[in-house]
């Protein structure tokens, strides 16, 4: 039997330091929640088995929001008071399964721009040794100071690294150590290679990663921000039409909202035309084909079906291919139903799909001033464009 890896991902601190007024791993980074690429690379990992978040006690409404379409990781439980009660929270709920890992990898959902080549060596560093941390090198000079401000020593800078996360260990080992600790009433040890040298367990560095960082301040959000931006350099936008009739019935689906009419409108699936045009724009924006050719209309499986299920596809074609989406925006044409009561709900259900933020989402409403089909009240349309940015290749 292969030997089940996890990945234990800690994302119930509050991040005050940070701003925003939530806890920063719920903030956006070019477009996205921070917590959204952190997750992502464990579970896009062939290597991960298992990935089980921890999340804080107030944000069980954010975490599902910021992690729609993430189907294949564990419920999330809640973290304690501190960081180290959180990992043994996320621990304890590995213990539970009906298979225990052999293995588990411990991150912090602050370091989303990880690549699969550290998830590669930390895999790697704890099959070798049991217990295995990143580490980068110091580049500036190091010195040790007193209580007055005066140097007392100029360290080695060569036997210096500056420790990252995830952290990679043998899993029964580092559970016991967790709970050694909070049998101890020792609650405060910063990293889990710390604790598991107060253990007793010998702890290996391996190769870590300079864009592995840590945000943390307001300051680290713009600088994050600008660095993930520069490498999504190709920028693309894709546009999508939709129309379709009225027919007998008592509401239309409209932007993933629900609502009343005093007909409804045709379609294989639930005819929601604002969101099929948005699914061609993303579509267009990555020249993959057309909603049509994904979801084909002859196919009766999508008879009926919630357009949301289109939508959330398209945009996981473009996490796919390690892009973001920079910006929805839908023009919807018809005499009736009334569109602008129904806006905010439309642009916050059209964001909670995308796995946006409502900010980047536009939906606005015209008539046809009483002209062609929309007018005469046959049908209704939308218009959409969709900008989105992935890494640059050529």
């Amino acid at each position: 039997m292969t030997e089940l890896v996890a990945a234990v991902i800690v994302a119930g601190g509050r991040g005050e330091r940070a701003g925003g007024g939530i806890p920063k791993q719920y903030r956006d980074i070019a477009g996205e929640p921070m917590i959204r690429p952190a997750l992502r690379a464990f579970l896009d990992h062939a290597g991960i088995g298992v990935v089980q978040p921890v999340i804080g006690a107030a944000d069980a409404t954010a975490f599902r929001a910021a992690t729609l379409g993430f189907d294949k990781m564990s419920p999330p439980v809640q973290g304690g008071a501190t960081r180290q009660a959180s990992v043994r929270a996320g621990l304890e709920a590995l213990a539970s399964r009906s298979q225990s890992p052999a293995l588990v990898l411990i991150h912090d959902a602050a370091r989303p721009f990880l690549t699969p080549a550290l998830i590669d060596r930390a895999i790697a560093a704890a099959k070798a040794t049991g217990a295995a941390a990143p580490g980068i090198a110091v580049a500036d000079t190091v010195k040790q100071i007193d209580a007055a401000a005066v140097v007392t020593e100029t360290l080695d800078r060569n036997r210096l690294r500056i420790i990252q996360t995830p952290q990679a260990f043998a899993f029964e080992p580092i559970l016991q150590a967790h709970r050694r600790a909070a049998a101890a009433g020792l609650e405060n040890f910063t990293d889990d290679a710390a604790l598991a040298e107060w253990a007793g367990h010998r702890v290996s560095v391996f190769e870590g990663e300079s864009g592995n960082v840590k945000v943390t301040t307001s300051d680290d959000f713009a600088r994050a921000e600008l660095a993930h931006l520069a490498a999504l350099a190709d920028i693309r936008i894709g546009s999508g039409f939709d129309v379709h009739a009225f027919a007998d019935g008592d509401h239309v689906m409209l932007g993933g909202v629900r609502i009343p009419n005093a007909r409804g409108v045709t379609g294989r699936s639930d005819a929601d035309v604002a969101l099929h045009a948005l699914v061609d724009a993303i579509l267009g924006a990555l020249a993959d084909g057309d909603i049509g050719s994904h979801f084909p209309p002859s196919d009766p499986q999508w008879k009926g079906a919630s357009s949301d299920r289109f939508l959330a596809f398209a945009c996981e074609r473009v996490r796919a291919r390690k892009g973001i989406i920079a910006n929805l925006d839908v023009t919807v044409v018809c005499e009736t139903p009334r569109v602008s009561p129904h806006r905010d709900a439309m642009r916050a259900r059209i964001a909670e799909i995308a796995g946006i933020s409502p900010d980047r989402v536009a939906v606005k409403a015209t008539t046809s001033e009483k002209m062609g089909f929309t007018g005469r009240g046959e049908g209704i349309v939308a218009m959409a464009t969709a900008t989105v940015r992935l890494p640059w290749s050529l």
